[in-house]
């Protein structure tokens, strides 16, 4: 693949990520929906610039509209990489790879985001998933706890609908195109 084609995909990742937490944010949906574009480009490019997707994205978002988004981009590099690798030892065609990968950063997104919510913004990022940590907070489980706990649930949902929609995605495009996916 050549390389104004992965920078197009990098860039289309980019706009992907920032308009589904757009999205999310406004209708303050209990998920976060910002990371199908750095599971496209991971599964179409591999682990790094899946990763580099995740983290630019992050950044933009932050510089245009939610500066909060920033220090979150380490956990979209995270998923860029683990999808990215996923991808490569699986394809990601098949319906267990996006269940695995779901599985995988619903635990891992939360270990990787909790810290940074708690410390930088005492556990409120602004998000639906604050209606959860608040009920959390209630029941007395402390703010790591809480925050923590309230992550795990809506990264399984986001994270599954994300990676079976990648899936659907990747299905539909040329068998030339997988074809130079797989060799990367």
């Amino acid at each position: 693949m050549n390389k104004p084609v992965k920078l197009a995909i990098i860039s289309t990742g980019i706009a992907i990520n920032i308009i589904g937490s757009m999205v999310s944010s406004t209708v303050k949906l209990p998920i976060f929906l910002d990371s199908i574009g750095t599971m496209l480009a991971a599964v179409l490019l591999g682990p790094w610039p899946g990763a580099l997707t995740g983290l630019l994205g992050n950044i933009i978002q932050g510089v245009l509209t939610d500066p909060a988004s920033i220090p979150f981009g380490v956990v979209n590099a995270v998923i860029g990489l683990v999808v990215g690798y996923l991808s490569l030892k699986r394809g990601f065609e098949d319906y267990v790879t996006p269940l695995l990968a779901g599985l995988i950063l619903a635990i891992l997104c939360p270990v990787v985001g909790t810290p940074i919510a708690v410390y930088l913004f005492g556990g409120v990022t602004g998000g639906g998933v604050d209606i959860l940590y608040a009920i959390f907070l209630k029941k007395e489980m402390g703010i790591f706890t809480s925050a923590f706990l309230a992550r795990i649930p809506a990264n399984l949902v986001d994270k599954l609908l994300s990676a079976y929609m990648v899936m659907l995605v990747i299905r539909k495009f040329p068998p030339a195109m997988k074809m130079k996916r797989a060799s990367v």
